[in-house]
């Protein structure tokens, strides 16, 4: 395995680092730095839904324990997608634990070393964390033998009653996790809940549901299909990648507008992968225009 930037340590945080919430009884979401990770299950049995950012094994670690009692590895590691933020301990935690990891098929060429994603775009419009973003690492990761492509069939190995559901946009193969029984929503970065190019926002986790961080999303016309799919489900609660969870009417009427309004409100002005919605967008507008 190979992980050629996981001792660089990003030095961005936030107000909610190191605050743990259980959204259920089998549920806990706890934020590294910026970026959410969740402990789905109980002391019988548990998954890990994403690894947070580099050098946070050890805390990790830490927080299982302290869930789940010592020596208490988990059934697997499910990605929601690849991007540093999400994948910054996984290299540790697979040597520490030898667990096997899940991500979607279109995923793996990013998790086995052999390409990188597309480098994030800082002429984007946003924040000064759009703006730094090309400095964010975008390095090649090898998992090896031990990740796995997720089941076709859409079940989630270790999770029992959920299923992956593929919401591509900000990366190819980013999925998002459902339950149908509660209706409950791991969304990745499909959306999030905080605006992740400001600064301000990211520091003070101003509560905010829009879209992917813009920096990293390269296909905005999936994107807002994924979004669009998601709302479909009507979920009663959701888990972002970043930002605080939501529920009930909150979370329906949020979705609910996002879905209805996503190129206004998450889709930049300009970009290296914005063209092509914003003009598919103005060419709409226009046709409805009267002649």
């Amino acid at each position: 395995m190979d992980d050629t930037w996981a001792d660089s340590y990003i030095p961005m945080t936030s107000v909610r680092s190191g605050m743990g919430e259980e959204v259920s009884t089998d549920l806990f979401c706890y934020t590294i730095q910026i970026v959410n990770i969740i402990l789905v299950g109980t002391r019988e049995e548990w998954v890990l839904v994403d690894t947070g950012m580099p050098q946070s094994a050890e805390r990790i670690m830490e927080v299982v324990e302290k869930r789940f009692g010592e020596n208490n590895t988990p059934k697997a590691i499910i990605l929601t997608h690849g991007h540093f933020d999400h994948v910054g301990a996984v290299v540790d935690l697979v040597k520490a634990w030898n667990v096997p990891v899940y991500a979607h098929e279109l995923e793996m060429p990013y998790l086995t070393g052999q390409a990188s994603y597309p480098e994030a775009d800082g002429s984007v419009e946003g924040g000064i964390v759009a703006k730094l973003s090309p400095w964010f690492p975008n390095e090649l990761i090898n998992l090896g033998n031990h990740i796995r492509a997720l089941p076709s069939d859409g079940s989630i190995p270790g999770m029992s009653g959920w299923r992956w559901i593929h919401t591509p946009g900000h990366s190819p193969g980013h999925i998002s996790l459902f339950r149908d029984e509660d209706r409950f929503l791991i969304a990745g970065d499909a959306f999030v809940t905080v605006e992740q190019d400001s600064l301000y926002k990211v520091l003070t986790q101003k509560k905010q549901l829009t879209g992917p961080p813009v920096y990293f999303t390269t296909d905005w016309q999936e994107a807002w299909q994924s979004v669009r799919k998601l709302e479909a489900l009507k979920p009663s609660s959701s888990i972002t990648g970043h930002g605080v969870p939501l529920y009930g009417e909150e979370l329906a009427s949020g979705l609910s507008l996002l879905a209805a309004e996503f190129v206004q409100m998450a889709v930049p002005e300009y970009g290296r992968y914005v063209d092509t919605i914003k003009q598919a967008a103005n060419d709409k507008a226009n046709s409805k225009k009267p002649h």
